[in-house]
């Protein structure tokens, strides 16, 4: 997505205040607006109420502070990260370097871990690793304007994907978003995901014609 015209964002909560859950949700209440889901993707990790557990901004409001914690699973093998969008630039950005930049941004998820650190993979990724999942992440071009939204089509290492944004699409700067709840909603590509309740999501939204 070139971040200059395509309007990236985040959704978590209804107009009750209550977690999406699901790509057919968001789109019903986007429909009651005129506006038209064209792409959408789990956005990051979140806890059994399905709210993020990590740094969550949306429409420039903070909905949860970075989370620097250490503790188990996926969010925790640090380093993680933040992806977000301000203005008409995004990036990913490593959780301790996001913390001292001061960036503001008009949307943010952290998620983890991260999957590409200023061009080196995550030092605990394993070639040989026998832990396999369908995964996604995004990456962020070096000059900020081109976002890469990315699903594996079968179960891959860490070290599988990581490669994918470093040495295919050139991210300077990766982010894993999840695993095995990993879901992509686009029609033009014919893919309509569903599954468990999901937490945050990230969306392109069109008027509707």
């Amino acid at each position: 997505f070139d971040l200059r015209q395509d309007h990236l964002r985040l959704f978590s909560l209804d107009a009750a205040g209550q977690p999406y859950g699901s790509f057919e949700a968001l789109q019903r209440a986007l429909d009651e607006k005129g506006q038209k889901l064209v792409f959408a993707m789990n956005a990051g990790m979140y806890g059994e109420d399905l709210k993020p557990i990590g740094l969550y901004v949306e429409d420039g409001a903070p909905a949860r502070k970075l989370n620097r914690r250490n503790g188990p699973g996926n969010f925790h093998m640090k380093p993680n990260g933040v992806f977000f969008i301000d203005g008409d630039k995004g990036g990913v950005m490593e959780t301790e370097a996001f913390a001292r930049s001061g960036i503001r941004p008009q949307f943010a998820s952290q998620s983890g871990p991260m999957l590409v650190i200023d061009g080196a993979l995550h030092p605990r990724f394993l070639v040989d690793s026998d832990s396999v999942y369908i995964r996604n992440g995004v990456g962020v071009s070096a000059d900020g304007q081109t976002a890469f939204f990315a699903i594996s089509d079968s179960r891959v290492t860490f070290h599988q994907f990581a490669r994918l944004f470093r040495d295919v699409l050139k991210t300077p700067n990766a982010l894993y978003l999840d695993g095995s709840i990993s879901r992509l909603y686009a029609p033009d590509l014919g893919r309509h995901d569903r599954g468990l309740p999901l937490g945050p999501i990230i969306g392109t939204v069109v008027p509707r014609g």
